[in-house]
């Protein structure tokens, strides 16, 4: 897959669909890469070009130092588009990546066409903030692998894992391709600042998704109280999907970013 220096950091993506159609562009969280998004490529490639790319840190993407902050994600995925010509695009971006989307919304408003915050939280609420230090002491210690099943336990309920085995050992293998120090420095911009009092500031068109069995990484209601903070946005929540929703149900995914998009 070709790659693109962004900041002075060299990006691994992919670019799917017909040429001149209107841009998606996909953005992942932690310990995710591109092929997250695998499932989505043939329905929604038939009307849209899609981007999606390697977080710094994470998949075939460089690794430099961290911690990491926004700022610098921010500046990744407008240097992609500057790099690759695309001056408007819809963002859609998962856990960390949601995150990015929304503080990018604010920065650069006149580079996106719609905004959709998947799976994610604008505010630092103890119980969440608590998540990551043992997580990070984990992965410091044995490595990535100490992190898989924690991690999944919070992605997918276990009726959804024991169904489906083929789809958690991909995940599984995606989530061991995540090296350590990228994965610290991602966390550090996760967790860098609260974002609930800046959501008003957004006014793109807004969809946010949850998944309805997400009891923990961004549950539904908590993703709803954000959309009822930006000015005219939408919730969706994806029934019998956990955290990593758009992967549990990716049919449902489809259709609710199918059915914003016209109608943006």
């Amino acid at each position: 897959m070709p790659k693109l220096t962004a900041a002075g950091v060299s990006l691994n993506y992919r670019i799917d669909g017909p040429e001149g159609a209107p841009w998606i562009t996909f953005a992942t969280g932690l310990t995710n890469d591109l092929t997250m998004w695998d499932p989505h490529i043939a329905v929604l490639g038939r009307t849209h070009r899609l981007l999606r790319f390697d977080t710094r840190g994470h998949g075939d993407s460089a690794v430099p130092s961290g911690p990491y902050t926004l700022d610098q994600l921010i500046g990744d995925i407008v240097g992609l588009w500057d790099g690759l010509g695309i001056t408007r695009s819809c963002l859609v971006g998962i856990g960390l990546g949601g995150v990015v989307a929304m503080a990018l919304a604010r920065a650069h408003p006149d580079r996106l066409e719609a905004l959709v915050p998947v799976a994610c939280r604008a505010a630092l609420a103890p119980g969440y903030r608590a998540i990551w230090p043992p997580m990070l002491e984990a992965a410091r210690r044995g490595g990535i692998a100490e992190i898989v099943e924690p991690t999944l336990q919070r992605w997918f309920p276990d009726a959804f894992r024991a169904a489906n085995p083929d789809i958690i050992d991909r995940v599984q293998a995606m989530i061991l391709r995540t090296p350590v120090e990228g994965y610290a420095g991602c966390v550090a911009a996760l967790l860098e600042r609260d974002h609930r009092d800046r959501l008003g500031a957004i006014r793109t068109p807004t969809l946010f998704v949850s998944g309805a069995r997400d009891h923990a990484g961004a549950p539904p209601e908590v993703m709803r109280e954000m959309a009822s903070a930006v000015p005219a946005a939408r919730h969706v929540s994806l029934p019998d999907a956990g955290h990593i929703c758009n992967i549990a149900n990716p049919r449902a995914f489809e259709s609710a970013l199918t059915e914003f998009l016209h109608s943006a």
